[in-house]
């Protein structure tokens, strides 16, 4: 039977029960992210997180009507997803012997703690116990960049008289030069891309449209394999990126295509993926006298937070280089001088 929850819940359950069940709310919570147009992998992390957090309540005997959660469940929970070991409850994966990582337990928290944000908007509860909980500070990660070197060896080991050679080097050169993420990427169309301006339309994130621009070496990478070896499409389909048959090409065959060229190579001590690239074009971009403003904009992201992570490791370089360079450090001082 489908029921309505409440006049204030303007959406529609295929269940009976109490109708501030953390259950049945999570259902009325993942049609409104839909309808908001948040991406596929901001709701698929946010049911996963509720789901985790519904199983802990049930499991400690705990109530799952929102109005009954406070805050020592939520630090007991807390602490049960630090005990708790990666993938321990993955289909395909098996567990691993360390515990999750701290991205993972804040990306959790947050995820729920955004769920009773939308609760309290909705007037489903009257107040947020997660703004009363001080969450765990997530470790602070080096983030991995390429070298120069490690570049030329990765562009090295294509093939330029291939189409895939072609292609492959068109996408590395954009992964670089604009940062973009794997999902931008492989959903770019070809009438996004203007050589003539050298821009390109992106769709990122929550459906936000952005206008990358293309350095000189990338539209050219790009203008010959548009026109020379980009296979003839496959109907209805105007991908910029295809596979030798003409279908678009996925996530997963572009980290495949990278593995494959990471093993003809000789670098360590950094993953060869999209990721990478979008790291390393920041950092570069930064060292280069690029702003953190253009930057972010380009990156496609709504705040500074990320981008501060750069801006920190930018930072650095400067720093090192002063110590390298201090004039003071490097003059020739007399002893009464080096006195004082």
């Amino acid at each position: 039977m489908i029921t309505i929850l409440s006049p204030r819940l303007p959406y529609y359950v295929n269940h009976t029960g109490s109708p501030t069940d953390l259950n049945i709310l999570a259902e009325g919570y993942r049609l409104c992210a839909r309808t908001e147009g948040k991406s596929p992998n901001t709701i698929t992390l946010n049911a996963t997180a509720l789901k985790i957090f519904e199983d802990f309540l049930e499991t400690h005997g705990y109530p799952t009507d929102v109005n009954g959660i406070d805050v020592p469940q939520i630090r007991h929970f807390i602490a049960y997803l630090q005990e708790q070991k990666a993938w321990r409850k993955h289909p395909t994966i098996k567990p691993r012997s360390h515990g999750l990582a701290g991205h993972s337990i804040d990306a959790y928290l947050r995820a729920i703690r955004a769920f009773w944000t939308w609760l309290v908007s909705e007037e489903i509860t009257t107040a947020n116990p997660f703004t009363r909980v001080k969450f765990p500070r997530p470790p602070k990660k080096v983030v991995p960049t390429f070298t120069e070197d490690q570049l030329r060896s990765l562009l090295a080991v294509l093939d330029p008289a291939t189409g895939l050679g072609v292609r492959d080097r068109a996408m590395l050169l954009l992964f670089l030069d604009t940062g973009l993420r794997v999902s931008e990427l492989v959903n770019a169309d070809l009438v996004a891309v203007d050589l003539t301006a050298g821009t390109l339309k992106v769709c990122g994130k929550g459906s936000r449209e952005r206008v990358v621009p293309l350095g000189v070496k990338v539209q050219r990478a790009l203008w010959k394999y548009i026109h020379q070896c980009r296979p003839e499409p496959t109907p209805d389909n105007n991908k910029l990126f295809l596979n030798r048959n003409g279908w678009p090409i996925s996530p997963s065959y572009v980290q495949k295509r990278l593995k494959r060229y990471a093993r003809k190579t000789d670098i360590r001590g950094v993953r060869v993926s999209p990721h990478t690239f979008r790291h390393t074009f920041a950092l570069s971009y930064l060292r280069n006298g690029g702003d953190v403003f253009s930057l972010q904009r380009i990156l496609g992201h709504s705040s500074l937070d990320v981008v501060r992570i750069y801006v920190n490791l930018a930072q650095s370089d400067v720093r090192e280089a002063h110590r390298r360079c201090s004039p003071a450090d490097h003059m020739c001082l007399t002893p009464k001088d080096r006195a004082l």
